[in-house]
């Protein structure tokens, strides 16, 4: 399954992260100072933006009926995905509300950022002569279009009834083939009243982190950070609250680094291009809902196995954010099923909770 991320790869090399940042200030001073700032926010109650950013995650959730994770990261309710129609086993229904239609929902956010011209920034993807070749191992070209340009060739078509069927096929395939899961951050911002001065409307992550990490150091420099909503805080320096953001990073090179490594590249960074930036591949979450007697936090995110999601994350007696997200299985130790007859089979997943991601920041609601 795909997991949610920014779809685009880094193409410069990461390495261990550096010890000074741009501005000459060390790490470990700038990250206790603005741990300062985090816990003192923390220690207010979530605002009214705040709640409304969070009950507009919630609201979309249940609108979209996706999947739920439990705080032992096993999804124990299969929910709505992006490319179909509806839930219920059974033929398609003769009529059904568009609510029940995945792709649709996806749109909606795809909308919420683009507007009418949304279409023009999805990708639809194929594969020269793979829907007539029965050769499987052979090896074609990747074949790259727009899910505008699908629209324009449908309308030669001359039934409506078939129209329309190409013109919502052709809009399927993008959404299946383009990550959504920071137009869904966006749709949520924008619909809870953020405006694109306090926020970054984006389709990548990545922009409004690093946004968020420079308001942070404006902060501490004592620069104006204007009305940007979001500061990046060390993850388990203080309390999430509803309408904070929590965001992990996908980079194969930085697969062993800390959080506090990740978190430190990205500031070192911030001087620079935003054409140079090394943490690209990147997901966020909506932190929606505390439940502080349970100690649990839950998150809602779009893109998360192919549907908005909500996922029920732990928190430590302190209500911050706990890394102990392992979950708890054989693992592949535990894995017996036969080899196939025609090779190796790759190695079983060692993730045990789909709660275990590479969780760095926590985006903080100033």
């Amino acid at each position: 399954m795909r997991a949610a991320m920014c779809a685009f790869v880094a193409v410069i090399g990461l390495s261990a992260s550096p010890a000074v940042a741009r501005d000459g200030s060390n790490g470990a001073t700038f990250w206790k100072a603005v741990q300062g700032n985090c816990g003192a926010t923390a220690a207010k109650p979530a605002s009214e933006l705040g709640r409304r950013i969070a009950q507009t995650a919630i609201d979309d959730f249940y609108r979209f009926g996706g999947h739920e994770i439990d705080s032992n990261g096993r999804l124990f309710r299969f929910g709505l995905t992006e490319a179909e129609h509806e839930v219920e086993d059974g033929p398609p229904a003769r009529h059904a509300p568009l609510s029940q239609l995945g792709w649709w929902q996806v749109m909606k956010y795809w909308r919420a950022l683009y507007g009418d011209a949304a279409a023009d920034d999805l990708e639809v993807r194929g594969y020269r002569d793979a829907s007539t070749s029965t050769q499987s191992k052979q090896v074609v070209p990747l074949l790259r279009t727009t899910a505008a340009q699908m629209l324009r060739d449908a309308e030669a078509v001359s039934d409506p009834a078939a129209r329309e069927i190409l013109r919502e096929t052709a809009l399927r395939a993008a959404i299946v083939d383009t990550p959504w899961s920071a137009a869904f951050v966006s749709y949520v911002m924008r619909k809870a009243g953020v405006t694109a001065k306090q926020f970054r409307f984006s389709n990548a992550h990545r922009d409004y982190i690093y946004d968020a990490f420079a308001t942070s150091a404006a902060e501490l420099n004592g620069k104006d950070a204007g009305e940007r909503l979001y500061r990046a805080c060390p993850l388990t320096s203080a309390k999430p609250r509803p309408g904070d953001l929590i965001c992990a990073q996908y980079e194969a090179a930085l697969a062993s680094a800390s959080a506090a490594a990740v978190r430190e590249r990205v500031r070192a960074e911030l001087g620079g291009s935003p054409t140079t930036r090394s943490v690209r591949r990147t997901h966020c979450e909506v932190v929606s809902y505390i439940d502080a007697p349970a100690r649990k936090m839950y998150a809602i995110g779009g893109n998360v196995y192919q549907a908005v999601a909500a996922r029920k994350l732990k928190l430590r007696g302190d209500l911050k954010f706990s890394p102990a997200l392992k979950g708890h299985c054989s693992g592949p130790g535990g894995w017996t099923l036969p080899p196939p007859s025609f090779g190796t089979p790759p190695s079983p997943s060692k993730k045990c909770s789909l709660n275990d991601e590479k969780w760095f920041v926590l985006l903080q609601l100033r």
